[in-house]
């Protein structure tokens, strides 16, 4: 099984303690959860949420040969108030989709390999890849594409995705955008990566739950509690950096004023985002735009 980006930082990170509590946030293929767990006392326990049900089943086992003391919730992230009404000593969110989505073609994550185009992590909801693909119409598309993509060809590959409708897979697809940029940028980087990226986002409203989910994490920590968050891109990390730089800085006038309650709530454990060694980006290629992010509740 694919091992978990930034794993040894992150837990070193988080400080684990046998007798605490943890949600990791992104079960995924329980890489992270599985370190959590073995740190854990008999006291300790370990909340994890997921969309993918294969992910659960397959994380349930693998946990269950650590020990029991965790629970999993089906449910997205943004949900865990929902599901957790106690504090805890560190949350987990480990943004990037998991290496066996990508490599699991029949989900359509990937612009390699040929599947109906899907893009869901969570299989229960109806929006898809195909509907954004071919039921979007070309102002939409064009602004998913510059915004979640960042791609600087989002005009010429919105026209050339309406003008083939219908399109039924994702080499279709790949095809499609291929075609409709200038060759330069085909050979510089694949030209499908940005708009398939910013059509997962899309399909999962990435961005648009972040800064909720995060602050209501942030809520549930005890004092002294961790919150570590890995992105795998820049539009994931503006959204950290603004949370993090919201929570962890003081207002003008405390600043001025000797002793006073100040308004910051957090301390900045990383200073600088911590990026995966070479040794790592050797042994993952897929972990080279990783950025970890820790703050400490005051």
């Amino acid at each position: 099984m694919h091992k978990s980006v930034l794993l040894k930082e992150t837990i070193d990170l988080l400080n684990i303690r046998g007798n605490g509590k943890y949600i990791d946030a992104t079960l995924g293929y329980a890489g992270h959860s599985s370190e959590i767990l073995r740190g854990l006392e008999k006291e300790g326990f370990l909340f994890a949420f997921d969309q993918d049900e294969e992910a659960i089943k397959f994380s349930k086992e693998r946990l269950n040969k650590i020990n029991s003391n965790f629970k999993i919730f089906h449910t997205n992230f943004k949900n865990m108030k929902d599901y957790v009404d106690e504090k805890v000593d560190g949350i987990l969110f480990d943004l990037g989709v998991s290496s066996p989505q990508l490599d699991n073609s029949e989900r359509g994550f990937s612009y390699h390999s040929d599947a109906p185009l899907d893009m869901r992590m969570d299989k229960r909801q109806s929006l898809s890849a195909y509907e954004v693909v071919n039921n979007y119409d070309l102002i939409k598309l064009i602004q998913i594409f510059f915004e979640y993509g960042e791609e600087k060809y989002s005009k010429v590959i919105a026209k050339a995705i309406v003008n083939n409708r219908p399109i039924n897979t994702t080499l279709e697809l790949a095809e499609v955008i291929k075609a409709s940029v200038p060759e330069s940028y085909r050979n510089s980087a694949h030209p499908a990566r940005k708009v398939f990226q910013a059509i997962r986002i899309e399909v999962n409203k990435e961005l648009e739950i972040l800064t909720e989910s995060i602050n209501n994490a942030f809520d549930l920590l005890n004092s002294g509690g961790r919150l570590a968050i890995i992105t795998f891109h820049s539009l994931e990390d503006r959204i950290v950096k603004k949370v993090f730089k919201k929570l962890t800085d003081e207002d003008e006038i405390s600043k001025k004023l000797p002793i006073v309650e100040t308004k910051q709530k957090a301390k900045l454990i990383t200073k600088k985002p911590i990026i995966p060694s070479d040794s790592e980006l050797e042994e993952n290629r897929r972990s080279r735009s990783a950025k970890l992010r820790v703050i400490e509740k005051i």
